[in-house]
């Protein structure tokens, strides 16, 4: 006779639908016991969807409530009794604001949004204006929710069209409801922008916005969305030079470098990037060959060429390591050659073209490698910000410099 225990023995094997059809008052039980493992908690808490038992509901409901318990088991209860609105005055009370568990402030908006609670809607449009998928689910869901129940015009009625992420909110909910969003290409916050040109669909209505966008921001965006759609380079590239070929200018960023940071970033930059670096992109041609194992051999070139520069200043290098074996994970655009005594001194060379930097701008490495053809960047060079261009970094989606850039490393 199968029993909680055999039906979830461990972590990553759990019988779900033994689970499911299992006794629903000693699943209940097994849920709130501290003693018993979370994940075998939060898998009885899963399997009671649709069949919470009357009599155990005061112990789940004070379960959600105990913030001394293991979060993941909170977060899946408060998604299996969100229905309840016993539970509103506690998930709108002030402490909720300082809920430590991880994902815990998101559900409890999310269940805010579920039960009905207006109020939410300006933390539920931040959270759905999010750069993490799981964040902006989460935000979307309790939005929808509350839009269901009242209305998409109460729900805006509520929130401070000044914010982009009301903006942003209003564009998502009118483009679900069959409206014409195309108009939100010409929102000043270029996030909100990004957000209208990947719900448009139809390249001719965009086509007849191009001849009336009211900023070259605006086409911009609506000659990105075309070609999202339609693959339409041609078209791109008029539209780019009709507007002057328009770009971020930023002072002291060297053309070949520029070039470089274009073509790996430009094209899959964060939402809040200018569009002009997005556009460029498309319409500049690329530095890096057309296919990966040319790429591959180009890179093992310069390696090979580094590593021969580096022998003729009797350096003494070491054989270049990828930066992911360097940090012993992750991976990036550079690779490292140690030389000198020991391997002490490292010089760094990039995967983005004829770029390398190293250790203090040791004099006699740079020698070699300029002499070799490579584009030296020392740290003035290296301490351009590259401005309007959202890069993902450890977390943070801001400009970086150069140096990260052409030596960028992610675990």
């Amino acid at each position: 006779m199968p029993n909680i225990r055999t039906l979830a023995p461990e972590a990553g094997r759990i019988d779900v639908a033994g689970l499911r059809a299992y006794d629903a008052d000693r699943l209940a039980r097994c849920a709130v016991d501290r003693a018993a493992p979370w994940w075998r908690r939060t898998a009885c808490v899963e399997a009671l969807t649709g069949r919470v038992p009357q009599a155990r509901l005061g112990e789940l409901l004070a379960c959600v409530r105990d913030g001394g318990d293991n979060g993941t088991v909170r977060r899946a209860l408060l998604g299996l009794l969100s229905d309840r609105a016993e539970l509103l005055p506690w998930l709108r009370h002030e402490d909720r604001r300082g809920e430590e568990a991880y994902g815990m402030p998101e559900a409890v908006l999310k269940a805010r949004g579920a039960l009905g609670d207006l109020t939410a809607a300006a933390e539920l449009a931040t959270l759905a204006f999010s750069h993490w998928s799981s964040r902006r689910a989460v935000g979307e869901a309790g939005m929808d929710a509350l839009v269901e129940r009242y209305g998409a015009g109460a729900v805006l009625g509520g929130l401070a069209a000044g914010r982009p992420e009301d903006r942003a909110a209003a564009v998502r909910l009118r483009d679900r409801a069959g409206e014409d969003v195309v108009d939100a290409l010409a929102d000043p916050d270029p996030a909100v922008a990004h957000l209208a040109q990947s719900l448009l669909t139809c390249p001719d209505r965009i086509r007849a916005y191009l001849g009336e966008a009211p900023t070259a921001d605006a086409a911009l965006w609506a000659a990105y969305a075309l070609h999202r759609l339609t693959g339409d380079a041609a078209r791109t590239r008029a539209v780019y030079e009709s507007l002057g070929r328009p770009r971020v200018e930023v002072e002291g960023l060297d053309e070949e470098v520029r070039r470089a940071i274009v073509h790996e970033y430009g094209h899959e930059c964060e939402k809040q990037s200018d569009p002009r670096w997005r556009i460029e992109a498309l319409c500049t041609d690329s530095p890096h060959p057309p296919d990966e194992e040319r790429q591959v051999a180009e890179e093992e070139r310069r390696l090979a060429l580094a590593g021969a520069a580096l022998t003729a200043a009797g350096l003494m290098p070491r054989p270049p390591l990828s930066c992911g074996q360097v940090h012993r994970q992750g991976g990036g655009t550079y690779h490292v050659i140690g030389y000198g005594e020991g391997g002490r001194s490292e010089v760094l060379v990039s995967t983005l073209g004829p770029f390398a930097g190293g250790d203090g701008d040791d004099p006699a490495a740079r020698a070699a490698l300029e002499a070799a053809g490579f584009h030296w960047i020392d740290g003035p060079a290296g301490a351009v910000r590259v401005t309007g261009l959202g890069v993902y970094y450890f977390g943070a989606r801001e400009p970086l410099d150069v140096s990260t850039l052409l030596f960028y490393w992610q675990d």
